[in-house]
This record gives structure tokens, C-alpha cells and sequence, in this order.
């Protein structure tokens, strides 16, 4: 069925992704798929470099590849199983990305119940569900 999955992972809001991990996972132990997660930092503005250490890129990496190794470690598959990958950019442009790159046949996707805000300004789980080239599963959290 499944063979690759990839899961977007808000590392600032965890409480959204998990849902979507928990049921990546249990289809992967269905099927037999692989897991990846990504995260997608943000493009730090050029206005604000002057702000920050010459290092606050290299330590943001740093920071986000342990915070989702720690998340990939909760995840209860086969060692080897899991992948974890850190992107730069436009949340579902990135994403969309990973998904081409590692070949995913289905995205698990974590998204807030829809508000005001949300119509208005569109969502990423939104558009990654019309841009995809492969299937999508949009897991709504309780929040």
C-alpha cells in the first residue's frame, strides 16, 4: 500500500504534529513503510542579520536536528525505519519538496481546526493538499 511516508513536524507546536505522527506510524506498521519527518525552518529576514551571532544559523540547525531526532526517537518502528530531514524556506513549498525528493507516496499532515485566520490566509496543510503529487491525510488535532 504505503511504502514511503513523510510527516511535517511543527517542532513549535508538537501538540499538532503528534496526531499526525501517531497515525503515520500506525499505518507504517500496516504496511511496512517508511517514516520520514521534516521540519521547515524560516528564512531569518536580511533586515534582521545585523541582530544576530555570525553562528545563529549553524546553531539553529543544530538546535532543530536534536529537537527532531528527539521526536523521531518517540516513534515506536523498527530502527531504521525513521528519517528525520531539516529544510529551509516556505513551509509547504519545502515540504511539497521532500516529498518529491524522497519519492513519498502519502504526506501526514497535522493541521489546526480552521478559524477566521485560516480562510482568510490560506493554511500549509491546505495547500500542500492542492499541490501534492501523491495522497494526503490530514489529521485534525483536538485543539
Amino acid at each position: 500500500m504505503f511504502k514511503q511516508i513523510l510527516v511535517p513536524v511543527d517542532l513549535a507546536e508538537i501538540e499538532v504534529s503528534r496526531p499526525a505522527l501517531d497515525k503515520a506510524v500506525a499505518l507504517a506498521g500496516i504496511t511496512g513503510a517508511k517514516v520520514a519527518l521534516v521540519y521547515v525552518r524560516s528564512i531569518l529576514p536580511v533586515t534582521f542579520m545585523e541582530y544576530v551571532p555570525p553562528s545563529f544559523d549553524e546553531e539553529q540547525q543544530s538546535q532543530c536536528e536534536k529537537e527532531i531526532a528527539d521526536v523521531a526517537a518517540t516513534v515506536a518502528l523498527p530502527k531504521g525505519s525513521v528519517t528525520t530531514s531539516i529544510r529551509m524556506g516556505s513551509v509547504y513549498n519545502e515540504v511539497l519538496a521532500e516529498a518529491k525528493k524522497i519519492g513519498a507516496d502519502l504526506i501526514v499532515v497535522g493541521s489546526h481546526r480552521p478559524g477566521m485566520a485560516t480562510y482568510l490566509l490560506g493554511s500549509n496543510a491546505s495547500t500542500i493538499v492542492r499541490h501534492a503529487e501523491c495522497s494526503v491525510l490530514v489529521i485534525r488535532g483536538t485543539l
